[in-house]
């Protein structure tokens, strides 16, 4: 499929990408908060800077987008048809970057969560996985 924009209008738009405060993380919070739990956001100081840090049950969650994570099966996660090999580079050094956040906070003794932007629409079952996460 051909890009409905011009070069510079991508440009533009994929440097206005947040990395922080993204939708999919304030629904995150937004449920987590609901359910009563207390949380860090960000915190420099772990692997990963994991998006959301419950720090008295030493566990971290991720809020990964489809695209930029490559999440499995998703149709968020595709590869734009420009610059290919960059594009694959990148993806592919995203994903081993998480992989290597997640293997060291294992390591330091922090249990992880993984939630992806198409996860968020379904707000029963993100509710239900939070809950499942943070009671272990």
């Amino acid at each position: 499929m051909a890009d409905r924009l011009t070069r510079a209008q991508r440009s533009r738009l994929m440097g206005r990408v947040g990395q922080f405060n993204t939708p999919p993380e304030l629904t995150v919070r937004r449920i987590a908060h609901s359910m009563g739990y207390r949380f860090r956001l960000h915190r420099k100081d772990l692997p990963g800077r994991p998006d959301i840090v419950f720090p008295k049950l030493r566990k971290a969650v991720f809020v990964h987008g489809c695209f930029w994570h490559r999440h499995a099966g998703c149709r968020k996660a595709t590869t734009p048809k420009s610059n290919e090999a960059y594009w694959q580079q990148k993806f592919t050094d995203n994903v081993e970057r998480d992989n290597k956040a997640v293997a060291e906070l294992s390591r330091l003794g922090w249990e992880t969560m993984i939630v992806w932007e198409c996860e968020t629409r379904d707000i029963d079952t993100l509710r239900d996985a939070i809950s499942t996460f943070l009671k272990r």
